[in-house]
């Protein structure tokens, strides 16, 4: 087996995701389906949340109640700026989906380091807020290659106490104990520049972790 990564990545309040907005009235959004034509011109998605909740969102249709949750299906054309197409479009499968507050969670498998940051590359040319929230690494069974050592040297003050400041408040969570804007505020600074320096913190570490 070759090296593979598992990426886990962030987008806040994706403008274009119907699901990701559902779930800033509802914490309750979840099992999240996606399917697609097979010419490719359409996507029909599915969430569930608890029975009951009121959605508010173009032509969601409750399918099915059971016990204390509904199932919600809705239908739409393809290309209209979705964060699963463009990560599909290289060539790479969605494997997991959740939201939590407006913000949007996937989880993909990616082959090496070059791969991911021409993903991330293209969330971030078309998203605001697009930040790795976990990545796994896997080596093949006789690899000895195990533990990666990070020196936070190789971080500036301003993206160790950013990092820090983000830790501390619940940034990375699930759910997350605060958003970007809570962030930005603690920290004195606009969500722009939190971004900017977020971004080129975690840059620095994935340059550690896959180089070393």
């Amino acid at each position: 087996m070759g090296v593979s990564i598992r990426a886990e990545i962030l987008i806040d309040n994706p403008s274009t995701c119907q699901i990701a907005a559902v779930s800033q009235e509802t914490s309750s959004v979840r099992s999240i389906r996606r399917t697609t034509t097979p010419d490719g011109d359409a996507v029909t998605e599915e969430f569930t949340v608890e029975a009951d909740t009121e959605i508010d969102g173009d032509a969601m249709d409750e399918i099915f109640t059971y016990d204390s949750d509904s199932v919600y299906r809705f239908s739409r054309d393809s290309g209209q700026g979705c964060v699963c197409e463009l990560v599909e479009s290289h060539d790479i499968p969605i494997q997991t989906i959740r939201v939590e507050k407006g913000s949007l969670i996937i989880g993909f498998f990616v082959t090496d380091l070059d791969e991911l940051r021409a993903v991330v590359s293209d969330l971030r040319a078309d998203f605001d807020g697009v930040n790795l929230r976990r990545l796994t690494r896997s080596e093949g069974p006789d690899s000895d290659e195990s533990l990666v050592f990070v020196d936070r040297n190789n971080l500036t003050d301003r993206q160790r106490e950013v990092l820090s400041t983000a830790h501390d408040l619940g940034y990375f969570d699930h759910p997350k104990g605060a958003n970007a804007t809570e962030v930005s505020e603690a920290l004195g600074i606009n969500r722009s520049t939190f971004a900017e320096h977020l971004a080129a913190a975690q840059t620095t570490l994935l340059d550690t972790v896959f180089e070393a």
